[in-house]
C-alpha cells in the first residue's frame, strides 16, 4: 500500500523489478492521487476517498510555496505547520477510508494480500 510523492516515485522502480522477475504485483491505492497511476507492471485495486483531486492539488501547492513567502519566522512556521496538518489529512482520511471498505478489504483477505 504506498504513499503518495516520494515513498511511491521510490518504490515504483522495486514494483518494476519485482513484475519482471515474474511476481504478480497489486497496488492499493486511493482514487485521488498525485503520483499513483495504473500500469502494464501491476494491478491497481482502488477505493474512493471523500476528497478530490483539485482539493489535494491546491494544498500540496500552497504548502511548497510557503519557503518562499515573506513573512517572519513565526509566521511561516505556523503557516507549515497549517500546510503538514492539512497533507496529513489525506493520508490519514485515506487510510481510514481503505480499512472501511468492506468489499476491498474482503477481497484482500481471500487473496491472502
Amino acid at each position: 500500500v504506498p504513499v503518495d510523492g516520494s515513498h511511491w516515485l521510490s518504490m515504483r522502480e522495486v514494483l518494476d523489478m519485482l513484475q519482471q522477475k515474474g511476481h504478480e504485483v497489486v497496488v492499493v491505492a486511493p482514487e485521488v492521487s498525485l503520483h499513483i497511476k495504473p500500469s502494464k507492471s501491476f494491478t491497481m485495486k482502488m477505493y474512493p476517498v471523500s476528497f478530490t483531486q483539485e482539493e489535494m492539488k491546491k494544498d500540496f501547492k500552497a504548502f511548497a510555496q510557503v519557503p518562499f513567502e515573506e513573512g517572519s519566522f513565526l509566521q511561516r512556521f505556523f503557516k507549515v505547520l497549517d500546510g503538514m496538518k492539512r497533507i496529513s489529512y489525506y493520508q490519514i482520511s485515506g487510510c481510514e477510508q481503505l480499512l472501511q471498505n468492506k468489499e476491498l478489504i474482503r477481497y484482500l483477505e481471500e487473496s491472502k494480500f
